[in-house]
């Protein structure tokens, strides 16, 4: 017997939530980042908005491949087959690391070859240069912890990444403030306080969720299963992951000329853009947690033989993300020199950004439609269809629209 909507909707809020939280708690992270980074003035925004590019570019390249993860573990658990869930999370981790590993190395050794691809004003180059190569030890453990995180939500435990985030966001905030302005003892470093900081807080959270799934999570503790590497399993996270991983790079190869573009308008109106996404992330922050309740449901469901319950579910989670997301829709186009405030008192930067968020405004419908639905298909371990749409919507609509906007480039 199928569950009834009110069951569907409960079910996904209880998944959903820690998600939510844990995304609200990174939202408020970048926003009080951006407000201490703000009062550097447009030069710091610039360099670490610019530095952030390829990092979190990268992030979610690489971390495309733990769609892999979440859909074989919810599957594996959902089908009852736990030991299959922890040696599909152990090889996702051992993939996970030495991926993180590799690019880490490139970014300290090519920082300001690959922010100079930007053409970005030399002042900005050089701050942005140092901030980056400074992230390298952040870079490394959040693409452990999301890796860790993605299969710890593919079983169905939302919570356990949501605490250990919202301490490291806590950790951060407070490392930002010590380093960025030195209070006391501390040491008034600026831009590279804000990369030490985050470097930090991040280490110590990847830490805690290595010794997490080592040791001590009740389901998928890795104790005892060796080092050994199971090619075939790797193989199948990477069957599902690698088409996830090519449409996250259609996807970011897209914006990185669209970043360029903006780039080249000069300081004031890419510090805008930059403040305008942050504000954004206020919509992303509950679409992400529906989604990922919404893989889970849906791979938990056909682990157990139950399409039609995981379809259903997938539709449910649709109809709260249209509530939700259209709401903050709303909110931009009403109210977005407010939400500009937030972060920046320059009066022309709020002006720029005020009118990125009344278009982006009209977006957030059709967004939580993809956000929804994408993450449902990838939570059945089909992503080709995923990749060949945002390969479609990324390069056959919006370069023309971006060229038209600036002819000169």
């Amino acid at each position: 017997m199928g569950k009834t909507e009110k069951q569907r909707r409960t079910l996904i809020i209880n998944m959903a939530w820690p998600v939510m939280l844990e995304m609200a708690s990174l939202t408020v992270t970048q926003v009080v980042d951006m407000m201490m980074v703000g009062r550097l003035g447009p030069v710091a925004i610039a360099a670490v908005g610019l530095s952030n590019i390829p990092i979190q570019y990268t992030i979610q390249l690489f971390n495309a491949l733990s769609v892999g993860t979440t859909a074989l573990v919810s599957r594996a658990v959902g089908g009852g087959k736990i030991q299959e869930g922890r040696e599909i999370l152990q090889q996702s981790f051992f993939l996970s690391a030495a991926a993180a590993i590799s690019m880490g190395l490139v970014f300290l050794r090519w920082a300001p070859a690959i922010l100079g691809f930007f053409g970005p004003e030399a002042g900005v180059l050089e701050l942005g240069s140092g901030y980056m190569r400074l992230m390298v030890p952040g870079f490394i453990a959040i693409f452990i912890s999301l890796v860790i995180a993605a299969g710890l939500r593919g079983a169905g435990d939302t919570r356990t990444p949501m605490k250990i985030n919202l301490g490291v966001n806590m950790l951060n905030v407070l490392g930002n403030y010590l380093l960025i302005f030195g209070p006391g003892p501390f040491p008034a470093m600026g831009v590279a306080g804000a990369g030490l900081a985050t470097s930090l807080s991040r280490t110590i959270g990847a830490g805690f969720l290595v010794y997490l799934i080592i040791y001590k999570h009740p389901l998928l503790r890795m104790e005892g299963l060796g080092l050994k590497l199971r090619f075939d399993l790797i193989g199948k996270v990477l069957n599902i992951g690698l088409p996830a991983s090519g449409e996250q790079l259609v996807m970011r190869l897209g914006q990185l000329f669209y970043e360029r573009m903006v780039a080249s308008l000069g300081t004031a109106a890419y510090a805008a853009h930059q403040v305008a996404l942050k504000a954004e992330a206020f919509s992303y922050m509950p679409g992400f947690g529906l989604a990922v309740a919404t893989a889970t449901v849906v791979g938990k469901n056909l682990g157990a033989g139950q399409p039609e319950e995981a379809s259903a579910g997938a539709h449910e989670s649709w109809k709260m993300g249209l509530v939700i997301m259209g709401s903050m829709g709303l909110i931009f186009f009403f109210f977005p020199h407010n939400l500009m405030r937030l972060f920046v008192d320059d009066p022309e930067i709020i002006e720029l950004g005020a009118g990125c968020l009344r278009i982006v405004a009209f977006a957030q419908l059709p967004m939580a439609t993809h956000f929804i639905y994408s993450w449902g298909l990838r939570g059945a371990g089909e992503t080709k269809s995923v990749f060949y749409s945002t390969a479609v919507a990324t390069w056959g609509g919006t370069p023309p629209f971006r060229l038209h906007i600036h002819p000169d480039f």
